[in-house]
């Protein structure tokens, strides 16, 4: 009896053990997959990560090369503005000058005519037995304004 009951026990036990390895086994199997696992998520993650930087990476370089083409754009478009505002500069100096000339050449019309009335007024009011040659004055040349002499320098 003893023998027997010793003989169960064993028995129970080797059962025992052998169900213990069986679970052993399928945790190590378990514990392999989800190392397993891990082990590709960590590869994913770095993978993410590196395509990440990447990205950002690219991003930036293209960011700077569109900072740069526009800065380019920019200062095309501001020297030629720059261009176009010396043009028209020189535009209004020389329609200052010429504008100035006009001015003079009108007095000294209006002053030659004023003399030619001036002095037909006198032959109207002369006896006509007395003849007068008409012999203009000579008109001083206009002095330049201070005005147009400062749109000249500038």
């Amino acid at each position: 009896m003893f023998l027997e009951e010793t003989a169960d026990d064993y028995e129970k036990a080797l059962r025992e053990l052998d169900k213990l390895q069986e679970s052993l086994s399928r945790k190590d199997e378990q514990l392999a997959e989800h190392r397993e696992r891990e082990a590709n998520l960590r590869n994913t993650l770095l993978t993410a990560q590196k395509l990440a930087d990447d990205v950002r990476h690219s991003a930036k370089q293209d960011a700077k090369i569109i900072v740069r083409e526009a800065q380019n754009r920019a200062d095309t478009v501001l020297q030629q503005a720059q261009a176009r505002l010396d043009s028209v500069e020189r535009d209004i100096t020389e329609l200052r000058l010429k504008r100035t000339d006009v001015k003079s050449s009108l007095k000294g019309s209006i002053a030659a005519l004023d003399h030619a009335l001036e002095f037909i007024k006198g032959q109207d009011a002369a006896p006509p037995d007395e003849l007068r040659l008409h012999r203009p004055r000579p008109m001083p040349a206009p002095a330049p304004k201070p005005a147009a002499l400062a749109a000249v320098k500038a």
